[in-house]
């Protein structure tokens, strides 16, 4: 599509994961055809090397926090009027959020295209060296928010560990929950720290048998800042990855029932 030709609409455009390499040709010429580009700032997160180089490679943007893609009137009504790229680090579709914008758009009478990107999930997956089939249900671990502490993600590994699925674990951006500021993404050190408090927490709510301390003894797999070219991938137990430093953004697999090749897979991921 060249660049005159891209209609009115709101484009939701995957720009890949961490590295503006990963971008298709086709992403490119649609966000740079926009009259309009924004960067979706809060379900994932752009390096700032990245980030510089975005209007390079697009043309100018402005960042948008979760107020106004949540609450999208302002941006659904210049879309009406001419071509609004909307820039999704990985791969759009995989946030509820922008399913719920494109409801919103096939409500109002707005135009809505959606140009995928690699997605930073399936990405993790394959670099963990895990059969894909074999994971279950994806969980988000989110910061403690002041005295609350969810232990439903807790709960979902548990299920998964107890079926011989893996789990794919997604680690909070958001300390405050609210979507307003930059990300600040969680670190190795407090996800397996929060992964403690929620089994202590479940045990004294009684949902949960067994000690606090077996979680830190749980295997796992670290993958920190994917698709960039800081990329490590780290196995371990948690306690162990616990103690990793450096990397950005994080992402925690913990397997359950591994086959011969996967546990060679696994040790050959051990830190040295």
């Amino acid at each position: 599509m060249a660049t005159k030709d891209v209609p009115p609409g709101l484009w939701l455009i995957g720009i890949g994961p961490g590295d503006l390499g990963h971008m298709t040709e086709r992403a490119k010429s649609i966000a740079k055809g926009c009259r309009k580009r924004y960067l979706e700032g809060y379900t994932a997160v752009l390096p700032k090397d990245q980030e510089d180089l975005l209007e390079s490679e697009v043309g100018t943007w402005e960042r948008l926090m979760r107020p106004s893609v949540e609450d999208p009137g302002a941006l659904l009504d210049e879309a009406r009027r001419k071509p609004v790229a909307l820039m999704v680090v990985g791969d759009p579709m995989q946030a509820t959020t922008h399913i719920d914008l494109e409801a919103r758009c096939m409500e109002e009478g707005v135009s809505f295209e959606v140009v995928p990107g690699m997605s930073a999930t399936s990405l993790a997956v394959s670099l963990s060296g895990l059969q894909s089939y074999k994971f279950g249900r994806q969980v988000t671990l989110p910061y403690p928010y002041g005295d609350y502490l969810a232990t439903s993600p807790l709960e979902m590994i548990d299920s998964n560990r107890n079926n011989g699925l893996h789990t794919l674990v997604l680690l909070d951006l958001d300390p405050t929950g609210m979507g307003f500021d930059l990300p600040t993404p969680m670190s190795p050190q407090q996800a397996v720290a929060t992964l403690e408090r929620m089994s202590e927490r479940s045990q004294e709510e009684g949902s949960r048998e067994g000690s606090a301390s077996n979680v830190r003894d749980w295997e796992g797999i670290l993958l920190s800042d994917v698709g960039t070219s800081r990329q490590r991938v780290s196995s371990g137990s948690l306690h162990e990855l616990s103690a990793i430093e450096g990397g950005y953004v994080h992402t925690l697999v913990i397997p359950s029932n591994m086959s011969d090749n996967e546990k060679d897979a696994f040790y050959r991921r051990k830190e040295s």
